[in-house]
């Protein structure tokens, strides 16, 4: 019946448990739940229940102001069963199905629907789980940790703990401040792993690949001192790195490459950002450099090809091309911007200050709109230059000799389109309201900033409608032979038309003077919003730079964002690496450093950490190797069942790093390491993205659509591009296990690793296992996983039984899961 069959479903199961693979606990990364409770969850909260169940009143024992107090719940118990309708009061309530809370507001019904998804979706209440005050200003006396300069202290000192069983395991600063928390928890770390798992958990981390079984015998070979550390030098120069980080850096700031909302139209040169992005890491590029080209590399190198392609940051937000309020869409953009901003580089939710001030952190809604107030001069282009004055020149001399060799052939057909897209051009243009209409028949010239914004966001539809491409169907009968005939002539001659130079999606200022920045919404008279930082931070006002061009005003936020004493930048990030070496951050809410994020477990070693980044020259390539030659990354995940309850009971999350996490490969390791194994990954990289299905090129290279993500990366929990990503989710589904299972592309995986092990090991079926085990786990199998594999492989068809058995080592624990 084939690996589709009964049988080979069996053989799963069987062979599942004959290899040992075994389940593996896995964390929720919740940032995406707890978004939607801080935009939506919060705000309902704040409005229809503190009044009567908050600081002041809290009737019938509950509150529902903090964490602590709502998962305390009222004098009748909690008011929630996480994922249970059902079962909790709260949902029973505002549905008026029992008691009717509020009793005299009744929530609206899309209210209602908001708790109920927050009920559904586990009730996630980020922050610690200590009490929370209300609003912001109760706590105006306590100010934000995260706002203070990362404090110069020095790792701590072990002398006490000479003579010791732990005297000498810290191998550097890293260490010494892991240590000292844990001895003053009287907890102690774990073994070392072992080389096997030390070479593939960090050529994972650094590579997002599995190691060849010729780079495991190499290192298990190498008995040199430094054997770790040049194996960790060997990585960080491998191509594959920059795969692997950037991809990192793509969820953090949203990457797609369509548009999204109903029409989701791709965005052809979008992969343009995706390959600087990568480049970027390789070159290990200082991160404010990285930050300043971003933000506004317009303004910091004009000219440089890296610098233009890297302000498609500020395009990679949803667009809805047809959208006809424009003003509405644009001022929608510019939220965004703002949001992810905050996110990225800041660390706060400064999203939750759109509308009003803050309610918990020092944010008021005057900091929101300064911070907008940087991106309002922006306007949006797709044609910017890639390309060198020569080669323009170069390449507008040819064209210029094309357009004249055709321009009688080209006249013609122009005379025949034009009414056709003249008449396209109209309908468009009456489908805006007559003052929209006004700005398009307007010299830009003769309006000011923000009127040129809105008429070149609305040109842009004008543009989509009058030039898409005319078919014969369109075009009249009395015209239509002779239109075919110019356009085939046409064709023809196309050959010979010099090649389109590179163009990148990016953005500059509409000119010297920006539009003015106002509170919407606001129903007190308020001025022009000037650019600014967040008070908290900074209270002085920006130093801005016009030029003949541009504002100015970008360059002058990423000069903030970059100064050295800067509280939030430098911390955010060495947090981001940190996460993901270590599975959780040391603030566990990456794109949260407010007082809804969950506080730091180390908060010392955040500071250092932060100052050693910004001396150390702000390079990725040294705060990774700091951080993955330590001996706390070097831990075993695995510990004796005693020591791990006696260690649960003191740190039940392993905030303390007591022993390492047990992670699932990300939805790319996963994808990618199958096409590794099975020898069929391509080594090209970079360039317009491939389809993921069919293409097996690394997964940072295949397409992201956000309506229309790729089956096997979407199954395993891949960002969908609309938000932020600080933290993936991490979710244990049925689609996962269908999809590896019964999947047609991973069943295809397990019959290219088969033709794999017959063409490298021969006929012989153990070494046919042990090949299979080298490639899979990077381990030798064990003599009782050899024998009952070899049982299995001799019954009945024995290429079929070889696929069944490699699509069981595609669909183990061990292949999925990193120690």
């Amino acid at each position: 019946m084939g690996a589709f069959g009964t049988r080979g479903a069996w053989a799963v199961a069987i062979l599942a448990i004959a290899i040992g693979s075994q389940a593996r606990a896995e964390g929720d990364g919740d940032d995406g739940r707890a978004r939607f409770f801080e935009r939506e969850v919060r705000p309902l909260l704040i409005a229809k229940c503190q009044q009567c169940h908050g600081p002041k009143k809290h009737k019938g024992g509950l509150r529902l102001d903090s964490r602590a107090a709502f998962e305390a719940g009222g004098e009748s118990g909690p008011v929630v069963e996480p994922g249970k309708l059902d079962e909790s009061p709260l949902i029973e309530a505002v549905r008026y199905e029992g008691l009717e809370m509020p009793p005299d507001d009744r929530l609206a019904d899309d209210q209602v629907a908001i708790l109920e998804r927050w009920v559904v979706e586990g009730a996630v209440w980020p922050g610690a789980a200590g009490p929370v005050v209300a609003k912001a200003e109760e706590a105006v006396d306590e100010p934000l940790w995260s706002t203070i300069p990362p404090a110069d202290v020095r790792p701590p000192s072990l002398e006490g703990l000479a003579g010791t069983a732990w005297e000498g395991w810290a191998r550097n600063p890293v260490d010494a401040f892991v240590l000292a928390e844990l001895v003053r928890n009287k907890l102690a770390p774990a073994p070392e792993a072992s080389r096997r798992e030390l070479i593939r958990r960090a050529t994972f981390d650094l590579t997002g690949l599995p190691p060849t079984p010729a780079e495991v015998a190499a290192f298990l070979a190498d008995e040199s001192i430094d054997a770790y550390e040049r194996l960790i030098d060997r990585l960080l120069a491998s191509p594959a790195y920059g795969d692997r980080w950037g991809r990192h850096w793509l969820d953090v700031v949203r990457y797609a490459e369509s548009d999204g909302h109903n029409a989701d139209a791709y965005r052809p040169q979008a992969w343009r950002y995706r390959d600087y992005v990568v480049a970027s890491f390789n070159a290990d590029k200082p991160y404010d450099r990285f930050t300043a080209e971003q933000i506004a590399g317009d303004e910091l190198a004009p000219g440089d090809p890296d610098a233009t392609v890297a302000t498609g940051f500020l395009r990679l937000g949803p667009y809805e091309y047809n959208q006809r309020d424009v003003r509405g869409q644009w001022s929608n953009i510019l939220d965004e911007t703002t949001d992810v901003v905050g996110e990225a580089f800041l660390g706060l939710s400064v999203a939750c200050a759109r509308c009003h001030d803050h309610k918990f952190d020092p944010i008021p809604q005057t900091d929101y709109f300064r911070l907008r107030a940087f991106f309002a001069p922006v306007l949006p282009r797709d044609d910017l230059p890639l390309c060198t004055v020569a080669e323009q020149n170069d390449h507008d001399a040819r064209l210029a000799a094309w357009n004249d060799a055709t321009k009688d052939l080209r006249a013609e057909i122009d005379a025949i389109e034009k009414p056709y897209r003249e008449y396209r051009e109209h309908d468009a243009v009456i489908k805006f309201t007559a003052d929209v209409q006004e700005l398009l028949a307007t010299p830009d010239a003769d309006l000011p900033p923000y009127d040129r914004q809105i008429k070149a966001l609305a040109y842009r539809q004008i543009v989509f409608s009058r030039d898409a491409v005319l078919t014969a169907g369109a075009i009249k009968k009395a015209d239509r032979d002779r239109w075919q005939a110019l356009t085939d002539e046409l064709k023809k001659r196309a050959a010979t038309r010099p090649a389109a130079l590179p163009e990148a999606l990016g953005v500059r200022d509409v000119g010297p003077e920006a539009p003015p920045t106002i509170i919407e919404r606001s129903r007190k008279a308020n001025g022009p919003i000037e650019p600014g930082f967040p008070t908290a931070v900074e209270p002085s006002p920006p130093e801005i730079r016009p030029t003949a061009t541009s504002t100015g005003r970008r360059l002058a936020l990423a000069s903030w964002l970059n100064e050295p004493d800067n509280p939030l930048t430098s911390r955010v990030i060495v947090n981001r690496v940190w996460q993901y070496h270590f599975g959780r951050g040391i603030v566990a809410t990456a794109n949260d450093f407010g007082r809804m994020g969950d506080p730091p477990s180390h908060p010392e070693l955040l500071d250092w950490l932060a100052r050693r980044f910004v001396a150390d020259g702000r390079r990725f390539k040294a705060l990774h190797r700091l951080l993955v030659t330590s001996s706390a990354y070097r831990q075993s995940a695995f510990r004796p069942e005693s020591e791990a309850e006696e260690a649960r009971s003191i740190d039940p999350d392993d905030r303390l790093l007591w022993k390492r996490p047990v992670r699932r490969l990300e939805a790319e390791a996963i994808r990618d390491a199958m096409l590794a194994v099975s020898g069929e990954l391509l080594p090209a990289r970079g360039g317009p993205a491939v389809d993921a299905a069919t293409t097996p090129r690394r997964s940072v290279d295949c397409k992201v659509v956000r309506n229309f993500r790729a089956p096997v990366l979407d199954a395993f929990d891949f960002p969908d591009g609309f938000n932020s990503t600080g933290a993936r989710n991490t979710t244990t589904a049925v689609t996962q296990t269908l999809l590896l299972i019964n999947g047609p592309w991973t069943l295809k995986r397990a019959g290219a690793l088969a033709a794999r092990l017959e063409r490298e090991a021969g006929d012989d079926d153990r070494a046919r296992v042990a090949l299979a085990f080298r490639l899979a786990f990077a381990r030798e199998p064990e003599n009782d996983e050899i024998d009952e594999a070899v049982a299995f492989l001799r019954r009945g068809d024995r290429r079929e039984a070889l696929v069944d058995y490699c699509h069981v080592l595609l669909n183990s624990s061990e292949f999925l899961y990193l120690d």
